[in-house]
């Protein structure tokens, strides 16, 4: 979308692949909308194009009621870029100006409060401050309308300093009161079909909005081949499994649910959270592990083009680059799975969690621990993997640097320099430091070249290494194509 008559046609044609990129407001109503909007389309001189929904919101409009722009995905771009704006709009997502301030989000960004403010205005038409607000607000909704808190509980879980401040930021950008809002929950005549509610206890059931189509298998295969007992657990059959893990989470301890059966446009998830102020971090931590925020037609063009990667990506439609749930987590099973195979790395880190991770105080079915805290592990014997001395001195010397925050792996933080510094660290080598560019980082294009299963993949499509540059900016898609490739070789061979 180059233009705003580019994007007009976008509405015209109420095109689902733009939600999220960006959004439409209509002078005559007031109201903002996703391109998609079930609507009758608004005339070309009554609409305004806006990067963001807090932009809109900034310019004075309100959400729809009939298409809730404020639960459409991501825009992609945010996942693939590295500048400032990228990672200042990644650390919003995970709540840092929520909860250390726009200081401490130019702190991580390391530019002055004045540089963000001004790169994020110029490029996605809102500061800190205003994102921030329209992710609370969207929060907000969420639990009026899938729990039974009070409002006063539900203000301060979305992140709000006062109930006054709560209240109107609610009616300026639902044109409702929280309680006209709770009232209005989506029912049976909503796009998005009837909401389950729930109490606190009973879990905050959400639905995590995707575009395009979504190969869920092929990312339940994934985490369930490396699933780790006490912290992870796959239930049910292939088609119909439910993914559960634990969490580690700012204020508390949580547990996240994901079922594989796709909705139109979703997962159903649930989130079992110790504190409420914790719910947006939870919800974007699992969007960022079932890479819920990826434009697949993107994707799917580029690679598309390639005569040897076309027949891959027309067999697998949606193909997603799992993520983390918690990247220092992630940093230590990489380092653990580095040189051996799955079965073994799954092995290790089952026996780390076993041996270091915290016990939950109400174990819940299989899931009875968090994964093991980088400051336990960095002064512990670690004598229980059974490993050599220099793995073990590898792991602590990763899961120093994690604790000391000598290496940053936030949401925020520059790739290039996390690598960099993984990699100087003794031990660490190419694959485990791509791997976590990739998981933790979120990197879109990163291709572990030295992978044994990445290897057997290329040579069974045919592909040569020469060719990876045409796959940019998208080669960790390929990689995941290639791995399925893989498994469909062994799958043939055994038959």
């Amino acid at each position: 979308m180059t233009s705003d008559d580019s994007r007009y046609e976008a509405v015209t044609s109420r095109d689902a692949r733009f939600d999220g990129d960006f959004f439409f407001a209509v002078s005559t109503t007031g109201i903002y909308c996703r391109p998609s909007c079930p609507a009758t389309t608004p005339k070309r001189r009554n609409v305004t194009f806006f990067p963001t929904a807090a932009a809109a919101q900034s310019g004075g409009f309100r959400a729809c009621r009939r298409c809730r722009p404020d639960a459409v995905p991501g825009s992609a771009d945010w996942n693939a870029r590295a500048d400032l704006v990228g990672r200042a709009m990644r650390l919003i997502g995970d709540g840092v100006v929520d909860r250390e301030g726009v200081a401490g989000l130019a702190a991580r960004l390391g530019y002055s409060a004045r540089q963000v403010q001004r790169q994020l205005n110029a490029e996605v038409g809102a500061g800190p401050i205003a994102l921030a607000r329209a992710q609370r607000a969207h929060t907000a909704r969420i639990l009026l309308q899938t729990t039974t808190l009070q409002a006063a509980d539900v203000a301060f879980a979305a992140g709000f300093s006062s109930i006054r401040q709560f209240n109107d930021t609610v009616r300026e950008i639902y044109a409702l009161t929280p309680g006209e809002l709770r009232t209005a929950r989506p029912g049976s005549s909503s796009r998005f079909g009837s909401v389950p509610t729930a109490d606190g206890a009973g879990g905050v059931p959400l639905r995590l909005a995707h575009r395009g189509p979504y190969a869920a298998a092929e990312i339940f295969d994934h985490l369930a081949a490396r699933a780790l007992t006490g912290i992870e657990e796959m239930a049910g059959e292939r088609g119909d499994r439910t993914y559960r893990r634990t969490l580690r989470l700012p204020h508390g301890t949580g547990i996240a649910e994901v079922r594989e059966l796709t909705g139109d446009g979703w997962l159903e998830c649930r989130l079992h959270l110790g504190d409420l102020r914790d719910l947006t971090t939870a919800t974007q931590r699992m969007r960022r592990l079932f890479d819920l925020d990826a434009d697949p037609h993107a994707v799917a063009e580029r690679l598309g083009a390639d005569p040897v990667m076309a027949p891959l990506v027309a067999r697998t439609p949606g193909l997603r680059a799992p993520g983390a749930a918690d990247v220092h987590e992630l940093a230590v099973r990489a380092v653990l799975g580095q040189d051996v195979t799955v079965a073994v790395g799954r092995r290790l880190g089952s026996a780390l969690v076993a041996a270091y991770g915290a016990p939950l105080q109400v174990p819940n079915g299989a899931l009875t621990r968090t994964f093991p805290d980088p400051g336990d592990l960095a002064e512990a014997g670690l004598e229980e993997l059974g490993t050599t001395g220099s793995s073990r001195a590898t792991l602590r010397a990763v899961a120093t640097a994690l604790a000391d925050g000598w290496i940053g792996l936030d949401p925020g933080a520059d790739r290039d320099q996390a690598e960099k510094e993984l990699l100087s660290l003794p031990g660490v080598g190419p694959w485990a430091a791509g791997c976590i560019r990739m998981r933790a980082l979120g990197d879109p294009d990163v291709l572990l070249a030295g992978d044994t299963a990445v290897g057997a993949g290329m040579r069974h499509a045919g592909a040569g290494a020469g060719g990876a540059e045409a796959w940019r900016p998208w080669r960790t898609y390929a990689m995941h194509h290639f791995w399925n490739a893989a498994a469909d070789r062994t799958r043939l061979a055994a038959a």
